[in-house]
């Protein structure tokens, strides 16, 4: 991969998670916040922190979001921490330009469902393009090593605490759209990113096995199998290999493969449990 191929990657990559934000901001701003409705996770959080204590949204964003973007760093690795700092700092610039312009609807139902389709459209996104707005996702992956519950399990029962605190705050009503909203926000996501299933298979087929293979383990912090194939045409020996890593890890692991051999075949295909074998990510800092 040539240097102006790898930047234009990245222009690529960082420009859309800035329109990522600006999307997220506008639904946010212009559908939910005026009319009560809340986000799950780090977002709902700071809207109610922010209609209690009259300090701006994005304070209480980027503060409540900082233990979470540390663990980011030392459990995802370097690229997701940037890309999600600059999904946060994008997202709180975006919602105060957002904030004098008027709501659109004072209709709850038409707010919920056109702001949580704004809102999955932004997140997806983001994600898709390996950053993250919601530092509870980060505290499921690390607890889901610690319990018998999936990730997305985990974030669900998140999310069901922080919207019983919405309708503490602003009704229980709001909750109940709020959490309407939390349904079709999630449901755009997975059309946007094409499934979000926290665990992925990976397999690879390249001439250049050997290095993926070493960049796979030392930059994603991920074991590696290699399986002996050969080729139905050619009749050549091949290294096939093969990995599981989480969701978030899959913009950096296709940036690998593709610095290392454009060439390459890969699939990646949704995994819905994982149990046994080393599945735990090793240290890469």
């Amino acid at each position: 991969m040539t240097k102006k191929h790898r930047l234009l990657q990245y222009f690529r990559k960082y420009l859309l998670l800035f329109i990522g934000s600006i999307i997220y901001a506008a639904g946010l701003e212009i559908f939910l916040v005026p009319n009560n409705v809340i986000d799950g996770g780090v977002v709902g959080i700071a809207i109610m922190a922010s209609h209690l204590t009259g300090l701006p949204f994005w304070v209480f964003l980027v503060v409540i979001n900082i233990p979470f973007v540390y663990l980011g760093y030392k459990q995802i690795g370097k690229t997701f921490t940037i890309a999600t700092l600059f999904s946060i700092l994008s997202l709180s610039y975006w919602s105060n330009i957002f904030l004098p312009v008027p709501g659109l609807t004072e209709d709850l139902f038409l707010a919920s469902v056109y702001g949580g389709v704004i809102l999955g459209i932004g997140v997806g996104l983001i994600v898709r393009y390996g950053g993250s707005l919601d530092g509870s996702e980060i505290v499921a992956i690390l607890m889901d090593k610690r319990s018998s519950f999936s990730v997305g399990e985990i974030v669900l029962i998140i999310n069901l605490f922080i919207l019983t605190g919405a309708g503490l705050v602003f009704g229980w009503d709001r909750a109940m759209y709020s959490l309407f909203t939390y349904f079709i926000a999630s449901k755009v996501i997975d059309i946007t990113i094409e499934g979000l299933d926290e665990s992925k298979a990976v397999i690879i087929v390249s001439e250049q096995s050997a290095a993926i293979t070493s960049a796979l383990m030392d930059r994603l912090g991920r074991g590696v199998t290699i399986l002996r194939g050969e080729g139905a045409y050619s009749g050549d020996a091949k290294n096939i290999l093969y990995t599981v890593i989480t969701r978030l890890e899959v913009a950096k692991l296709k940036a690998i493969i593709e610095e290392i051999d454009e060439k390459a075949f890969v699939t990646i295909n949704d995994v819905h449990d994982v149990f046994g074998g080393t599945f735990k990510k090793k240290a890469i800092h």
